[in-house]
């Protein structure tokens, strides 16, 4: 199994940056597709980047396409998410989610196997 732990959230001005992190412990069969979703006050939750186990293939929800950058790091234990011009409709709880077998394809679907338990971004205007 593997446990998810999120942090870099906290509150920032319309127009600002923020950078999340996800680091990842446990074991899986293989390296995981790894991604981010979020939640907002009275909204269900969203896909919002993915990206697989080597790196190569990124997918992003259209909302954040050009703004949000998802990597992860040579160890592939870790997965970030860099927000740029961020508006207030950004607000959310963000979740950090792996996929085992690199199932990208089903994470982007919303199936996720593993989860975080999410950290805070607020966006004021």
């Amino acid at each position: 199994q593997v446990q998810l732990v999120e942090s870099g959230g906290g509150l920032v001005q319309a127009g600002g940056s923020l950078r999340l992190s996800c680091d990842a412990s446990g074991r899986t069969l293989s390296t995981p597709a790894m991604g981010w979703f979020r939640q907002a006050p009275g909204k269900e939750r969203e896909f919002v980047a993915g990206i697989s186990a080597d790196g190569r293939i990124t997918q992003y929800a259209d909302s954040v396409k050009g703004r949000f950058t998802i990597s992860r790091d040579n160890a592939k234990t870790s997965v970030y998410l860099q927000m740029i011009s961020l508006n207030p409709e950004d607000t959310a709880v963000y979740y950090c989610a792996a996929n085992p077998f690199n199932d990208l394809s089903r994470m982007v679907a919303g199936r996720v196997t593993y989860w975080g338990t999410g950290t805070l971004v607020t966006v004021s205007s």
